[in-house]
């Protein structure tokens, strides 16, 4: 009789071995990066523009970031990519304790599509699925806000918050090109 319940208390420790093994491969491999940057740009011009253009985070648009974001922004500028009216956006925002890196592509106000390129964090890594983000495409801004509800994913509810935040920059950074190439046309 000892020797069966020995056996078996060693059958439970292999058993949890296992599933300890196959949790962490999850989670390993939940967090990486899905999608370089040039592969990103790539779909979404049939011709990438050849160097990126810099937005300059100042003044008015600062205080509106900050607003959308809930802090300040980490940066004093923003790098970018045009051809016509369609802009490309790379942003980072904070999910839970790791940037979440995603892709917005936005013509005539409105996103067109977004991606994520890279997660850092242990949970929350369903956003990069298609049935996630293509929820944003059609999106625009409606004061800061954007026009359309996105539905949220249990236990992702910061890396929602996170994608939501970078899509409405990426919208009021479009804004602001548009807006600035508008005034300096004659």
């Amino acid at each position: 009789m000892h020797k069966q319940i020995h056996a078996l208390a060693n059958s439970y420790r292999l058993l949890l071995a296992g599933l300890l093994l196959a949790v962490t491969t999850v989670v390993v491999a939940a967090s990486g990066v899905y999608m370089e940057p040039e592969e990103f740009l790539a779909g979404g011009f049939a011709e990438p523009p050849a160097a990126p253009r810099v937005l300059w985070i100042s003044g008015t648009l600062r205080e509106q970031v900050s607003e959308i974001l809930s802090h300040p922004p980490g940066s004093a500028r923003q790098r970018y990519w045009q051809s016509g009216p369609r802009t490309a956006w790379i942003l980072n925002e904070i999910g839970k304790e790791q940037p979440i890196t995603a892709g917005f592509i936005v013509e005539h106000g409105k996103i067109i599509s977004a991606s994520v390129l890279s997660f850092r964090e242990s949970r929350g890594w369903e956003i990069r699925n298609p049935a996630f983000t293509q929820q944003f495409n059609g999106a625009g801004l409606q004061g800061q806000r954007l026009n359309k509800d996105i539905d949220g994913i249990s236990g992702a509810t910061l890396s929602v918050r996170a994608m939501e935040k970078m899509s409405r920059l990426a919208l009021l950074y479009h804004a602001e090109v548009m807006r600035k190439q508008a005034s300096t046309t004659p």
